[in-house]
Formats: structure tokens, sequence, C-alpha cells
């Protein structure tokens, strides 16, 4: 509407000036016409027929001080308005437009403009109807040729609206519906079209988010079925520990010094065994309680985990114990042991699997120090280290493993059980094989509690 008024303005003072500029024209040229007529005598019937060609009353001219009036037929009593062309400026021209549009009578004009053969000016008297009337027509004209353009662009709109928007919007709504009906399925997952506009980026961002999200699903179903097979193996599980605790309990009344060395150890390791999976049982999922922290020397953490990881009797294998001597932590001990023992196996397993020509020696090095109030605890090895692919989901449950037969659920498990602690488990990069930095910070300490406990002791 706005480029209709734009255009419809303009457009209508200028039919009305050229409207005008014609009548003048016609107007100078009957006006060679009629002066050049023996003695300037034009028949009347003649006159009539000159003034009726060009649509006018009358014919004047001035020559110099003579006014001389060459035709007229018809003249009216009065001239209702005088249109000078020859200073019409634009906004004259405009408001001369409407106002011969807005009047509704025969009202009668005369038209001023400059005259031939070096006359100072010409006038004729004309009638406003057939001005009006014909200003009309060309409104409806132009109004019915921008309706076509309008409508034309409409459609045109619509359409790029249609197949630029519209189309592929009710495409990813019927892939949200189709792909919530049964998000498992691979074959709901949405298809991206090449655009590389904002409709494109959102058709890829989809299909990714879908993508993932049906592997999210699918790892879901697949840890909720190794769950209830876990729940089963572990309710057996534990009637065979506890006979084989039993047994175990027998055992230490043999008097054979080398079974009583080893019978409490086994008793340890049944017992955490025992304790585990009845915590599976009870969760329904591998939920680790929260850690029973205390100050515990770590030394002799160290010193269980390298028998139970079967190193002990290793040759092939180098241990070196580089902890401080006296070192504490703030830790849960059964848990800190799980944590050690899974990095200890997993640097095993990286050294069993290198091949026997490579001529680097085989060592597992445990080091351990305090930084103020934060335990630090190193476990490297001079394995062939961790590969890129498994960096990227590290510490992820199924998706960590760097090994053919791996799950990927000891550096889990590990991660989770130091988070607990409010400590770190990161990779160290740069080093000879792999190296794995725990830290466990101690707990802070409420100095009116510590008081109160020493006033007590």
């Amino acid at each position: 509407m706005i480029a209709e008024v734009l255009i419809y303005v303009p457009s209508i003072a200028n039919f009305r000036v050229n409207r005008l500029n014609d009548r003048l024209a016609a107007a100078n040229t009957a006006a060679l016409v009629l002066d050049a007529a023996p003695s300037g005598m034009v028949p009347d019937s003649l006159a009539k027929q000159i003034l009726e060609s060009i649509g006018a009353r009358a014919v004047a001219i001035k020559m110099g001080q003579q006014r001389r009036l060459l035709a007229i037929a018809d003249m009216p009593p009065a001239i209702d308005h005088d249109i000078d062309m020859r200073e019409m400026t634009a906004w004259q021209a405009i408001i001369g437009a409407f106002e011969t549009m807005l009047e509704n009578g025969n009202e009668v004009m005369r038209i001023i403009g400059p005259a031939p053969h070096g006359g100072q000016f010409i006038e004729v008297v004309v009638d406003e109807a057939p001005l009006r009337k014909s200003m009309f027509r060309f409104s409806v004209n132009l109004l019915l040729v921008s309706l076509g353009i309008a409508i034309m662009t409409a459609a045109l709109v619509y359409l790029a609206l249609h197949y630029l928007f519209v189309r592929p919007m009710r495409r990813m709504t019927a892939n949200l519906v189709a792909f919530h009906a049964n998000p498992e399925s691979v074959a709901r997952i949405a298809v991206p079209s090449q655009r590389k506009d904002e409709i494109g980026v959102a058709e890829r961002e989809l299909a990714d988010m879908q993508r993932d999200l049906v592997s999210m699903l699918h790892q879901k179903s697949h840890l909720a079925a190794l769950g209830l097979a876990v729940s089963k193996i572990n309710h057996d599980l534990r009637n065979l520990l506890a006979s084989s605790q039993l047994l175990s309990d027998q055992l230490s009344s043999v008097p054979d010094p080398r079974v009583q060395r080893f019978a409490p150890k086994l008793m340890r390791s049944l017992e955490r065994a025992i304790a585990f999976c009845q915590s599976t049982l009870s969760y329904g999922k591998a939920q680790e309680a929260p850690p029973d922290r205390r100050m515990i020397a770590i030394e002799p953490i160290v010193n269980e985990v390298r028998e139970s990881a079967g190193l002990a009797a290793d040759a092939s294998i180098v241990w070196i114990n580089a902890v401080e001597r006296g070192l504490t932590v703030d830790a849960d001990p059964d848990q800190l042991f799980r944590v050690l023992l899974n990095l200890v196996r997993n640097a095993a397993q990286a050294l069993e699997s290198q091949d026997v020509g490579e001529a680097s020696p085989k060592q597992i090095r445990v080091a351990g120090r305090r930084e103020g109030t934060v335990a630090i605890i190193q476990v490297s090895d001079t394995g062939p280290g961790v590969p890129a692919k498994a960096r990227e989901h590290l510490f992820e449950a199924f998706q960590g493993s760097s090994r053919d037969g791996g799950t990927g659920l000891g550096l889990a498990i590990a991660a989770e059980l130091v988070r607990a602690h409010g400590g770190d488990l990161n990779l160290v990069e740069g080093t000879i094989g792999a190296t794995f930095r725990i830290a466990i910070p101690d707990r802070p300490v409420a100095l009116h509690d510590h008081r109160n406990e020493r006033a007590r002791a």
C-alpha cells in the first residue's frame, strides 16, 4: 500500500499535467490555423469544428500589448479555475490533481501556456469534466495493473516461502513425529539436504542429534540388559563367594606358615567381592556407596595392589614403588584400592600386549607425594600409551577401551570413585607410555569440631 501511494500520487499528477499540456499543444496548432486565415477571418462553423476537435470552448493569444480572441464557442459566464502551466511546480501539480478529482461539477478552467511565434502566452478554455473522467479511468487502470502485479508478487512470494521454508519445515515436523514414535530406529533419522542456509544447518543438526540419541538409546538398552545380567550373575556369585569365604576361614586354622601369610589377604579379597555383589543386588546397578573417608597410609595399599594384580611374582614386569615414606591420604581404603588396582591392571595388560622384540623395559611405577592439602598419586607404565581414538571417551563406560575384548569399565569406575572423593583422575600428556594422575584433596575440618575432639581426647 505504501508503494501504491508512492507510485499513484506522482502518476496521477503527471497524467493531469500531460493532459493539460496536450490541450495547450492542440490550442497552439489551432492558433496557427486560425492566424493563417486571410485577414484573420474564419467562418464560425469552421471555428467551432476546430474548437471541438481540440476539446476547447475558446482560444486566445496575447501578442505584445494586444490580446486576441482567435475562436470562441459557447463561452461560459465565468471561469472557475485558472491554471498557469508556465510556473507549475510538482507540489502544485499534486494538489491540483486531487482538487480536480474531488470536485463533482462541470467547472470551466482556463489553461495558460507559452504562445508560438513570439507571443507572450496562449489561453485555452476547456471543461473540467472530461479531464476528471480520464483521470478516474487512469486511476482504475493503474489500480488493476497494481492488483495484477501484487497478485503475481504474492504468488511468487508464496511459492518461494512454500518451497524454501514451508516444505522443509513440514518435512522436519513429519520426521520429528515419526522419530518420536520409534526413537530407537535408525531408519527414522532425518536425511539432511545440501542447503547452505539456516534450514540446511537445522536439518544437519537435527540429523546429528537424532543419530546421537539413537546411539545413546542403544547404549542405554545395552546397559539395562547388561545390568539385569550382572544382577543375575551376582546373585549366584554371592552364594559361591560365601562358600569360598567359609573355606578360607578353615584355611586360617592350617598351621602352614605360607597359608597363614596368604589367608588374611584371601579373606579380605573375598569380603570385598561379597560386599560389592551385595551393593549391586541392592541398588540394581553398580551404584557406588559414599566413601568412608579417613586418613590412611598409601604404601600398604600399594603393596596389596601389587600382590592382587599378580605382579609380586612376575619377573617380566619391573615394579617401582616411588611413594613418599609415611604419605597419607584422606580416602576410603577399599575404594582407593579399587582405583589403583584398575589402573595397575590396565598398565599390566598394556605391557603384556607389547611385542616380545621391543627393547624398552616393561615397568610399572607408582609414585605418591603431597602438595599442600592434596595427595597426588601417579601410576605410569612404559607401554604403547593410550591411542588417540580412545582418548576422546577415555573415562566413559563402554567407550574408552583400547584393546580387543575390553569393556572400558575400569577407567570409568576409577574416575567415578575419585570424583566421589572430590578429586580428579587425568591422563598426563607427553610421557612415555601412559601416566594417570590421581589428585585427592583432604576434607576441610571445622575448627570448633576439631577443638571439641581434642578436648574429649
